[in-house]
């Protein structure tokens, strides 16, 4: 179904951005923000995605995807990066929206980040020579700390709203990797990995996808803030 990444991503945005309108949510009023943010994001991870597709440590399956490819990464792969990180961002904000007493206490958020940092570090060195775990662990503690001491009040809120969003993005990175379909969508060398699995999705990617997420709402309250200071 040569479609079906592009509707993955089609379809992850479609509510969300449609939903930005909303009378109570009103997100789309802090839309430059969001942009912004995610041109930041995109400048991270797309080297990061062309330079392992490359090196064979990850892969497309043409199956998937309509055939247009930008520096060997297929069209749909640069949608990823502007429809995921949108919607996630539309998630997290409408939680709060909803649930505005959603957060830890600042006890408990340093002690989570404590110990997600250390057990990143270590698994870090343990497996320095697995390429997707070394890059993506380094780049979650580096940027864990950068929110920690610039908007520890995210890490309150996000450490919850993440839990949420995990819902769909075991969705929708499951069936990337294979889940309900005949095949994977995006493939992963194993030995470049934990090869532990979550179902079909690599342990990496909760990571992955938990530091993604963060660095997009760290920069969209970075420019809002700035915006509103003006």
């Amino acid at each position: 179904m040569k479609m079906l990444y592009f509707l993955l991503d089609i379809g992850s945005i479609s509510i969300p951005f449609l939903y930005s309108f909303h009378p109570k949510l009103k997100l789309y009023k802090i839309f430059p923000s969001i942009f912004y943010a995610i041109i930041i994001t995109m400048i991270i991870f797309i080297p990061w995605d062309i330079i392992f597709t490359n090196l064979g440590i990850w892969g497309f399956n043409e199956t998937y995807f309509i055939g247009l490819q930008i520096f060997n990464l297929p069209l749909e792969e640069w949608l990823f990066f502007i429809c995921i990180p949108f919607a996630c961002v539309f998630t997290h904000y409408v939680l709060l929206l909803y649930f505005p007493k959603t957060s830890l206490s600042e006890r408990i958020t340093k002690k989570i980040c404590k110990i997600l940092v250390v057990t990143l570090i270590i698994l870090s060195i343990l497996n320095y020579n697995k390429w997707y775990t070394l890059i993506n662990f380094s780049l979650a503690i580096i940027v864990i700390t950068i929110v920690y001491n610039y908007n520890f009040k995210l890490l309150q809120k996000y450490l919850i709203t993440f839990l949420v969003i995990l819902i769909p993005f075991f969705i929708v990175n499951g069936v990337l990797t294979g889940s309900f379909i005949e095949d994977q969508v995006v493939w992963y060398n194993n030995a470049e990995n934990l090869n532990i699995r979550l179902g079909t999705i690599p342990i990496e990617d909760t990571i992955y996808a938990f530091t993604m997420i963060l660095n997009t709402l760290f920069f969209t309250e970075y420019f809002a803030n700035k915006s509103t200071q003006k």
